[in-house]
């Protein structure tokens, strides 16, 4: 491992891309990512790959797709309105089965709305966001060293099940500093891609890429793959991180910038008697369901804390099943809960549930 470096969010990103061998980018500026693109504006071309500003966000992800069908590894990333759209091209890549990683760095919405950290993107990023039956991988980091990290093991990914894989990160995340140690050599898996676009090498056949398909018996086997690969990515692929949920009065569920508050808000319980636990899934796709229902019975409440108006509490109550009382914490327009908030909210909630 090299010495630890102090780096923003957004350009350790970029870096982790460069390190896992994508030396393609397709993107279009909008705050708070934008030091990605400009990270790769300078270090792509040095080193021979290839950095396109595209005159939109739609014109930048069909550029992902051409590049993944010739089997290059190729990044694009944006944030929430961007991000809006390119899901008709996410669509278009789940039907051709290309591998691809999306970087989407959310910012507090609807609408424009504004440049300071959200999770208002759970829905349009877990649950397809385009048209048609189809899944993305999405992984959430909850520091500049996971963005790292998961930025790399997203190609890895995105080429062994040939589909899209997202980082979802928030507006702080991207734009805060902290130290960051690099591999000397990262883990990177090298995929054959014998259906790449490519020539017709030793295969002695062209490959053809296409989502199109109006034969509705092929159309339906096409679409029962999907999910049967779908349904081997939820087997295998599921992360989490669990602290204190063994013996805890409550478990709070949140990802990314708010579990850190969590973590301290612990602290701060344990000294007036209160075990709080937290749970944190890391994909939130394919969702933790079992890992979360297994402390259904050991625990009072469960409360879900998010940048949103309520998004991943949904999937918390699919895993607690009816079993125990989900409740919601949340704030928007950029505003992100302190500690002693969450706390109170606690209280709160363990009060009600004694009675």
């Amino acid at each position: 491992m090299s010495e630890k470096v102090l780096m923003k969010g957004n350009d350790v990103i970029a870096e982790a891309c460069i390190r896992a061998g994508c030396l393609h980018y397709f993107g279009y500026p909008i705050t708070p990512q934008t030091e990605i693109s400009h990270y790769l504006a300078k270090r792509l071309p040095e080193l021979g790959g290839t950095f396109l500003q595209a005159e939109s966000e739609i014109a930048a992800i069909n550029m992902v797709y051409g590049a993944s069908a010739v089997g290059a590894r190729v990044m694009t990333s944006s944030s929430s309105p961007g991000i809006s759209l390119k899901q008709e091209g996410f669509s278009y890549i789940a039907g051709a089965e290309l591998p691809a990683v999306v970087i989407d760095v959310v910012r507090c919405g609807p609408g424009l709305g504004g440049i300071l950290p959200g999770q208002c993107d759970y829905f349009q990023v877990t649950k397809g966001g385009g048209h048609g039956d189809y899944r993305n991988i999405v992984l959430a980091p909850n520091s500049v060293q996971e963005l790292y990290e998961l930025t790399v093991e997203s190609f890895n990914l995105a080429d062994k099940y040939r589909m899209l894989c997202m980082v979802m990160a928030d507006g702080s995340m991207g734009q805060m500093m902290e130290a960051v140690q690099f591999k000397d050599k990262e883990d990177i898996t090298v995929y054959d891609k014998p259906w790449a676009t490519n020539g017709m090498g030793n295969r002695g056949h062209s490959n053809f890429i296409t989502s199109v398909n109006v034969n509705p018996d092929e159309l339906e086997k096409t679409n029962l793959r999907l999910q049967a690969k779908y349904r081997l990515v939820e087997k295998n692929e599921i992360r989490y991180e669990e602290i204190n949920c063994e013996n805890a009065d409550i478990i709070v569920v949140s990802y990314g910038t708010t579990s850190r508050i969590i973590k301290n808000v612990i602290k701060k319980a344990k000294k007036i008697g209160i075990n709080v636990g937290l749970f944190r899934p890391i994909t939130l796709w394919p969702y933790p369901y079992e890992a979360l229902a297994k402390h259904t019975d050991k625990v009072k409440a469960f409360l879900s804390v998010e940048l949103s108006a309520g998004q991943m509490i949904e999937d918390v109550r699919l895993a607690v099943n009816g079993k125990s009382n989900c409740y919601f914490y949340g704030r928007m327009g950029g505003h992100i809960p302190a500690q002693q908030e969450l706390l109170d909210e606690i209280i709160r909630i363990l009060k009600k549930e004694d009675k």
